[in-house]
């Protein structure tokens, strides 16, 4: 089993920044991908960025250009900086983390940390 373990959410209003972090309890070696997904209210979870074990980093268009997703690999942990947030990036972010178990991959995720952007 792999534990996430996020933080980082709060309120902010339009234009504001906020830094959200994944720590996983697997070094990130054994992690083909990591990254974020976002439920906003009334809606389906939807992917927001990822990076995957080889570098290849990927957006959602929506948040592309003004969010940047990084890790430190140290740590076992993956950063999302999120800058000129808009009421529409308001939501539950989850942390994911698609880990290597050598003859099958699966998919974990966080318990979820709130983000809300006030117009």
């Amino acid at each position: 089993q792999v534990q996430l373990e996020e933080s980082g959410g709060g309120s902010v209003q339009a234009g504001g920044a906020l830094r959200l972090s994944c720590e996983t309890s697997e070094s990130i070696s054994v992690i083909n991908a990591m990254g974020w997904y976002r439920e906003a209210p009334g809606k389906q979870r939807d992917f927001v960025a990822a990076v995957r074990a080889g570098g290849e980093i990927l957006y959602a268009d929506s948040v592309e250009g003004r969010f940047t997703i990084s890790r430190e690999t140290t740590k076992n942990t993956v950063y999302l900086q999120m800058n000129s947030l808009q009421p529409e990036d308001t939501g539950d972010y989850y942390c994911f983390a698609e880990r290597d178990w050598g003859d099958y991959v699966q998919d974990y995720y966080g318990q979820g940390t709130q983000v809300t952007v006030s117009s």
